[in-house]
């Protein structure tokens, strides 16, 4: 099918997500892509086979390597971060993973910083200093520790703003020029964000990636990781995936692909109730603290009005009664929220870090990174506010 429409014409993220990169694998009047479960990809013409095999000329060859629906998806996804380039793997942790090794060689260093996600955390305190591969982690706000820490010396910078799950945000403008000027590769978890309300490319980054598994998919029904930026930077991630063989499966695209394309309008809606909700409970009295970057309350506020168009469905909060027991008795007395270890999806989502985000880490891990075992992330879903709001007020009821 021939391309109707020109890729270079500006067009609203909101039509991105329909239409941006499917128009391509469009069989025979098809308004929808396939799901292309075939491994292996013939050709007529071996000459014609070994360009494709080669990368000099598109096309697939084998499924671990690439695959028509996988295409699609991240073809939606570059052309919403308006990147050059793009790949994918089975999972976020899979193309976190693709990325860290694909990049890093021993004797190296990377700055970050202790907030980042549970298994991100993992890597760089567990797996990166087995191949001698130094990291620094610094205090998430304290942009000074962080800028000092890239002086010293920095071949990969990696930032996630907000974090999962304390909602702490990052000058990301700031330090990606800090660390172009140490020659680092600037990496930016925006998971939390996505594409719609957060460009971190623009903002300076090299490479912006995504647990797609969470708010572009949308409907936890598919898992998936994916990462875009410079061309020459996503080669080598893509090299090391394809040989690693963290690939995502076909129907898993296809399911992310049909779940981006409500991904703005589910976005405005879980931008809208997160920030209803938190205002809610700022103003409860069995509440101790809530953290979200759209309140003025919050620590970040001001660099996020700054770096983000919208702040986001995902919130935390801490109760009054600080202790893990009244997590324990608080969250089973939601009706409208899944206790579960997922986030973005359509449906509200809660649970605390011990069973969520950190699930890999100790207690005394999660109290090291500012964690407090009583914290409590919600994801908020499109549910109607209304009902969100007289759902937590029930079961907020046994701490009166």
């Amino acid at each position: 099918m021939t391309n109707k429409r020109n890729q270079q014409e500006p067009i609203a993220q909101s039509t991105q997500c329909i239409w941006a990169g499917e128009e391509e694998y469009l069989l025979q009047g098809a308004t929808q892509v396939p799901v292309v479960h075939s491994v292996g990809f013939g050709y007529d013409d071996v000459d014609e086979w070994q360009k494709v095999a080669l990368g000099e000329k598109p096309g697939h060859i084998y499924g671990r390597n690439t695959n028509p629906t996988v295409h699609a998806f991240e073809q939606k996804v570059r052309q919403l971060e308006n990147a050059e380039a793009v790949t994918s793997a089975s999972t976020g942790m899979g193309i976190i993973s693709s990325t860290l090794f694909g990049l890093l060689s021993p004797g190296q260093r990377v700055v970050s910083v202790k907030d980042t996600y549970g298994g991100t955390n993992v890597l760089f305190t567990e797996f990166l200093p087995k191949f001698n591969i130094e990291v620094d982690l610094c205090d998430t706000t304290d942009h000074q520790q962080i800028e000092s820490a890239i002086s010293k010396g920095c071949d990969v910078l990696y930032l996630e703003s907000p974090t999962n799950p304390t909602t702490k945000v990052i000058d990301i403008a700031r330090l990606a020029a800090a660390g172009k000027k140490a020659g680092a590769t600037v990496i930016v978890d925006n998971t939390f964000a996505t594409p719609i309300n957060q460009q971190p490319l623009q903002l300076g980054a090299d490479l912006v990636l995504h647990s797609a598994t969470k708010f572009l998919g949308g409907h936890a029904d598919a898992l998936g990781g994916v990462i875009c930026g410079e061309k020459s930077l996503i080669q080598k991630i893509y090299h090391y995936r394809e040989i690693n063989g963290a690939t995502l499966h076909p129907m898993a695209a296809y399911l992310l692909l049909r779940g981006m394309k409500t991904l703005a309008l589910r976005i405005r809606e879980q931008n809208r109730n997160a920030m209803l909700v938190a205002q809610y409970l700022e103003n409860h009295p069995a509440i101790d603290q809530v953290f979200y970057p759209g309140l003025e309350s919050h620590s970040g506020h001001l660099i996020a009005k700054q770096q983000m168009t919208g702040f986001g469905g995902m919130l935390s909060f801490m109760l009054k009664e600080d202790s893990f027991d009244a997590v324990r008795r608080f969250v089973p007395r939601l009706k409208y929220a899944h206790a579960a270890a997922n986030l973005g999806a359509v449906e509200t989502t809660i649970g605390p870090p011990a069973t969520t985000s950190h699930v890999e880490c100790s207690a005394e891990e999660r109290k090291a990174m500012g964690i407090p075992e009583s914290l409590i992330r919600y994801s908020a879903g499109i549910e109607d506010s209304a009902d969100l709001i007289a759902d937590l007020q029930q079961a907020l009821q046994i701490f009166e």
